[in-house]
């Protein structure tokens, strides 16, 4: 019922943030008698502000039409390499000219994105960065509410299969990096991929912001999952699409809900946020103005979840702690495959934490360090970013002026190997 409320909501806010975006030109033209009246900015920016409240944001673009390498600028086209009913894989070609043939041997990296309320296109900084030195390819998870009941249910071991698949059609030479969420399957991935003896394993993983051990130093995401029985979410969290969407019928956790999540961790900063963009625009504070706009269009942006996939993560992650345990099993091409880190030996690790993350606390990714035991102490590194918050490790100036070049590094010394043995089971 609540998922019918909020489309009746959006059905009555449509219009109003039509008519308020309308009617805010009206009085910032110069060439309409409105705009000199007394109060004509403060008019202007009030509907402005409340057209950006009451608007739909659909998935942006990821917007990378070139890079730039060396000297030259190399044009980037977008393309689908392979699309599964959750998942469409994107690979970020870049156009080399002659000048720079050589450079279609840069390493590639497999950029596991969160499937976590937003889409992977909050990862546009960390892909832009990426981009001048890296084949670059992306996990673009769907909005479950525009995939049809036919496609069947998403488990959080179809999410770790939909990644061996990648990991296995991109070969043996790609390097993964997981932000956030993806830290857990990307691991469970690479341990089964060990366990089986996979030829394919990548060359190194790196692994930023994720809930690998969420026992250690838990976060108030961390509490209201634990604080809560499973029998609750499923309760109070899980709704059914409704009819106007190609996914009608299918059990989500609706984005809706989790945009409001993600907003109540932090509402003063919200309310601060939008009062200081009314001001800006009062003002005429342009730059302030489109940076407001750049965030929000991407933070507002939100998509459903399968109940299936966010129900397991409930349980796996934060209720049970399967993995730190040792306790998880995978449903994989036939198989119940237990989870084991410790089988990894010959893929290098580097793990990423923010100091100031409110997200995924201290401890939790750097606890694959423990679980993957058998990987030589030569090869793992970390890096505790000092003044980072959960968003600050993979997007905005810390990312692109301290913690990428560290990530270029380890790519770069983990591409040239000996030949590698088959892992063998500890």
């Amino acid at each position: 019922m609540l998922y019918q409320l909020r489309e009746v909501q959006r059905a009555v806010l449509h219009p109003v943030s039509i008519w308020a975006e309308s009617v805010s030109k009206l009085y910032a033209n110069p060439y309409s008698p409105l705009s000199y009246l007394p109060m004509a900015k403060r008019m202007s920016a009030g509907l402005e502000l409340l057209h950006r409240l009451g608007k739909e944001y659909e998935k942006p673009e990821f917007g990378h039409r070139s890079t730039r390498i060396g000297e030259h600028d190399v044009t980037v086209a977008e393309r689908i390499e392979i699309s599964k009913p959750f998942c469409r894989l994107l690979k970020f070609e870049r156009l080399l000219p002659k000048a720079l043939a050589e450079r279609a041997n840069d390493p590639t990296v497999l950029l596991v994105a969160p499937l976590s309320g937003h889409h992977s296109t909050l990862l546009r900084d960390t892909v832009r960065a990426l981009l001048p030195d890296h084949n670059v390819y992306v996990t673009d998870w769907l909005d479950a509410r525009h995939v049809p009941t036919s496609a069947g249910p998403f488990h959080l071991d179809d999410y770790v299969a939909y990644c061996i698949e990648f990991i296995r059609h991109l070969g043996p030479e790609v390097h993964l990096i997981s932000v956030c969420q993806p830290t857990v399957p990307v691991l469970a991935a690479v341990s089964i991929m060990a366990t089986l003896k996979d030829p394919k394993l990548p060359r190194s993983m790196t692994m930023m912001g994720g809930p690998l051990d969420t026992r250690a130093s838990p976060t108030e995401v961390n509490n209201l999952a634990t604080n809560r029985s499973f029998g609750w979410f499923e309760s109070n969290v899980i709704y059914t699409v409704p009819g106007k969407y190609a996914g009608a019928g299918r059990r989500v956790y609706p984005g809706f809900l989790q945009h409001a999540g993600f907003v109540a961790m932090n509402p003063d900063r919200h309310v601060t946020s939008h009062w200081d963009y009314y001001l800006d625009l009062v003002r005429g504070d342009l730059d302030d103005v489109d940076g407001h706009r750049k965030f929000y269009d991407e933070y507002n942006a939100v998509l459903d979840l399968p109940a299936e996939y966010y129900l397991d993560t409930i349980r796996t992650v934060f209720q049970d702690h399967l993995l730190p345990l040792g306790k998880w099993h995978v449903e994989f091409e036939g198989q119940r495959i237990r989870v084991a880190p410790e089988d990894i030996r010959n893929v290098s690790l580097f793990t990423i934490e923010g100091e100031l993350d409110d997200i995924s606390g201290s401890g939790q990714t750097q606890a694959a360090h423990t679980l993957c035991a058998n990987i030589a102490p030569g090869s793992k590194q970390h890096l505790t970013a000092e003044g980072a918050g959960h968003y600050g490790i993979f997007s905005g100036r810390r990312w692109r002026e301290i913690i990428y070049p560290q990530v270029r590094s380890f790519i770069t010394a983990n591409r040239q190997k000996p030949a590698r043995r088959l892992n063998a089971v500890a």
